[in-house]
């Protein structure tokens, strides 16, 4: 089953568009993956202005949010996995969803093998039976 984190993303994201405020987003520029300008990180985070007219080509995604966007007048390409997103608010107010350091665990890679315990029953093959 997919993680909420995403979905909550998008909503915030678009009640503070809707209420014309300024989507800010808290990134741990340290998790696998991000891909964010150095110079712009302080103390292992990022907040990085998700305004439509800030940003092009926003993708909010299941997996990673993406976009370009300029930074000392260069443009850089963002990437940021869903997992690596610590909050999105509004500037104006402050308003908007946290989310805990440690509640969210990066995807293993998708041909990982199953845990020994879990591989029997990953090898079963399933069988029917006439219960009388």
């Amino acid at each position: 089953m997919a993680g909420t984190r995403p979905y909550f993303i998008r909503a915030i994201n678009d009640w503070i568009v809707d209420n014309e405020w300024t989507p800010h987003l808290m990134v741990d520029a340290g998790w696998p993956g991000v891909a964010v300008p150095e110079a712009f990180v302080e103390d292992g985070r990022i907040v990085l202005n998700i305004r439509p007219s800030a940003v092009r080509d926003l993708v909010l995604g299941n997996d990673e949010l993406s976009f370009s966007a300029r930074f000392g007048g260069q443009p850089q390409w963002i990437r940021v996995p869903v997992g690596a997103v610590l909050g999105i608010y509004a500037r104006e107010n402050g308003e908007g969803l946290f989310f805990d350091a440690g509640d969210y665990t990066p995807p293993g890679p998708a041909d990982e093998a199953p845990a020994e315990e879990d591989a029997g029953r990953a090898r079963a093959r399933p069988a029917l039976r006439v219960v009388k």
